[in-house]
């Protein structure tokens, strides 16, 4: 499915177009009993500590994955005869709403607590890094920094710029399973009212697959 184009919008320079490569889909390509889940704050450097092999193994062995863009469900791919719990014992956690005793709106997801203000349900499609989706600035987001998962694009007039939200009721295989933190880091002229576009790494064909999805937004605090 074809997605609206975006623009940036009162941008007072000029950013050459950015394309992301080294962020293919996370879908598992590899043996499930040599994959780790990631979970929030890990790095390869803390992941080589913990299955004893060498930050250059595991980069060799995940060449789709950016080391400085890992994020909770991302699927890595531990080298070498590693045990297949140790290798995968950080299964997804479900989506846990709790109430607090101060009466603080929790919600838990991937074994992480987080605090929420609100619920947002929307109606979200997604974009990829292709240049026909991006407009003359290229694959940057509002701002010019390069696109990045974790990136989406929002109605600033319902959901304000840089507001961090847990996405959370979609499918598709580009994405953390169950959910995954977002900032609103982008705008577009397709995007008015109760919508997102959720940047996702990978081909257009492979982005589009997405279509158009109901989801639910937790702005967290």
């Amino acid at each position: 499915m074809k997605h609206f184009k975006r623009f940036g919008q009162t941008m007072k320079f000029a950013v050459l177009a950015a394309a992301i490569t080294g962020l293919a889909q996370t879908g598992g390509v590899a043996d499930a009993a040599s994959l780790h889940t990631a979970q929030e704050g890990d790095t390869f450097s803390l992941l080589a500590q913990r299955y004893g092999v060498s930050v250059d193994e595991l980069t060799k062995a995940n060449p789709d994955i950016a080391p400085k863009n890992i994020y909770a469900g991302l699927q890595i791919k531990v080298p070498g005869d590693k045990s297949v719990k140790a290798a995968s014992d950080s299964e997804p956690q479900l989506l846990t709403e709790k109430a607090s005793a101060n009466e603080e709106q929790t919600i838990e997801a991937w074994g992480k607590t987080f605090n929420y203000s609100k619920i947002v349900n929307v109606k979200a499609s997604a974009y990829s890094a292709a240049m026909d989706e991006n407009g003359k600035w290229g694959a940057v987001d509002y701002y010019g920094n390069p696109l990045k998962l974790g990136t989406i694009a929002v109605d600033p007039n319902i959901i304000p710029m840089g507001t961090k939200v847990l996405v959370t009721g979609y499918s598709h295989p580009g994405l953390p399973v169950h959910s995954f933190v977002a900032v609103a880091r982008d705008q577009g002229s397709a995007i008015i009212g109760k919508r997102i576009d959720i940047f996702i790494p990978g081909s257009k064909s492979f982005v589009n697959e997405f279509g158009f999805q109901n989801v639910k937004l937790y702005v967290l605090d």
